[in-house]
């Protein structure tokens, strides 16, 4: 997107507004995902997503706010035919979850890829993140240096997180606000919103992810 200068009206005050969608086959947990960003809990009950689900949340980088809208799409193709090209629209970074207990969800990881490359996303900020680390049992889990690999060809971070375990909300947080400092670097168009508008927060990015501890088996996993 070209920079282009912002309108100064009285009484509004500028705020950097970015657009992330958030990508992956059905039952992924990107919808749990996004509510622990912006609502900091995990959500208890979860439906499959028709459309678009939508979410935001202003931050603090260096003592500005930023605002970040989460766009959260059906993973079904009969769900996303008919909006696709709004949903990737005005697209300033994409985050890719996969299921590290389902190989078939990893596996679809270039297709979704390659829908991005053809909505013109090539140099888009992108990350992968292998969700629901809190179910199964380590055996059987997608191994991480596998994930890592595929990681690596497409250039993106790799992040392996939980959106249930409370433990793991660092690594949600990681996610976003580093998609957050990329973004915020490359100083891209302001927008004007409405002065004194609620919900500024302010977080830090943890300059190091934590490593994982292995939680215990489960059978069923909330998360979806």
């Amino acid at each position: 997107m070209a920079d282009a200068p912002s309108k100064v009206i009285p009484g509004l005050q500028q705020q950097k507004v970015f657009k992330i969608i958030v990508l992956g086959d059905s039952g992924v947990g990107k919808t749990c995902l996004t509510y622990r960003f912006s609502e900091r809990q995990f959500l208890d009950k979860s439906e499959a997503t028709i459309g678009v689900d939508f979410r935001e949340r202003t931050v603090k980088i260096n003592n500005e706010d930023i605002k970040l809208q989460l766009w959260d799409t059906a993973g079904q193709e009969r769900f996303r035919r008919s909006m696709v090209s709004y949903y990737y629209r005005n697209v300033h970074a994409v985050v890719i979850v996969y299921d590290v207990t389902k190989p078939e969800t990893f596996h679809s990881i270039a297709s979704w890829i390659q829908e991005v490359d053809r909505h013109g996303l090539m140099g888009t900020p992108r990350v992968l993140v292998g969700n629901k680390c809190d179910c199964g049992t380590p055996e059987s889990r997608l191994a991480t240096a596998y994930a890592q690999r595929l990681a690596d060809k497409y250039g993106m971070p790799l992040f392996e997180t939980s959106a249930l375990l409370d433990s793991e909300c660092n690594n949600v947080e990681a996610i976003f606000m580093t998609l957050a400092h990329k973004l915020y670097s490359k100083q891209p168009l302001r927008l004007i919103t409405v002065e004194g508008e609620p919900g500024h927060s302010r977080v830090k990015l943890r300059p190091q992810r934590s490593e994982l501890a292995a939680p215990a088996a489960t059978d069923h996993c909330l998360c979806s």
